[in-house]
């Protein structure tokens, strides 16, 4: 990062941080997350979707062993992925109950299609959407450009990974 780039995040730090703290104090959902009215108990939101990825290239960049870390959290490792999903690609259905994770949209525009929201939820670039215990969805790129994604997750070990479960 240029250290133009840099002074315009400091700048920028304060006011993104006050608006964050302004939602959530008036109760209403941040960028990327299902807005509170639409909000239903798991299983009463979007249907299931597609279960094999269509357009997606998934790819590792880092993972940590957290059993070698002073957490010392056995069975788990920190992992950092991305995602490029061409328009009209698929990140088929899958669930979080074991495996809590973070999505950062770089680039482009999804649409997420959750368990316990009873409508889509449309992720722009610059958004988050938290991935927890009860979560259950797809994801499809509704755009007309390629998306990019960036996922960091606490992934299990010690089981077997299946590729399609993303």
């Amino acid at each position: 990062m240029n250290r133009l780039n840099l002074l315009s995040l400091r700048r920028a730090a304060p006011s993104v941080a006050l608006a964050a703290l302004t939602a959530l104090a008036a109760g209403t959902a941040l960028a990327g997350e299902c807005p509170a009215d639409k909000r239903v108990a798991d299983g009463r939101g979007q249907a299931t979707g597609p279960t094999m990825p269509q357009g997606v290239t998934d790819v590792v960049r880092a993972m940590t062993d957290l059993s070698r870390e002073p957490l010392a959290l056995q069975g788990r490792s920190f992992r950092l992925r991305q995602l490029d999903i061409q328009p009209g690609g698929i990140v088929p259905w899958h669930s979080h109950d074991h495996r809590p994770a973070m999505i950062y949209t770089v680039s482009g525009e999804v649409t997420e299609y959750a368990s316990s929201c009873a409508v889509p939820i449309v992720h722009r670039a610059g958004d988050v959407a938290p991935e927890r215990n009860g979560t259950s969805h797809w994801w499809k790129n509704t755009g007309s450009t390629p998306a990019v994604l960036i996922s960091v997750d606490l992934f299990p070990v010690d089981q077997p990974h299946n590729p399609h479960d993303m």
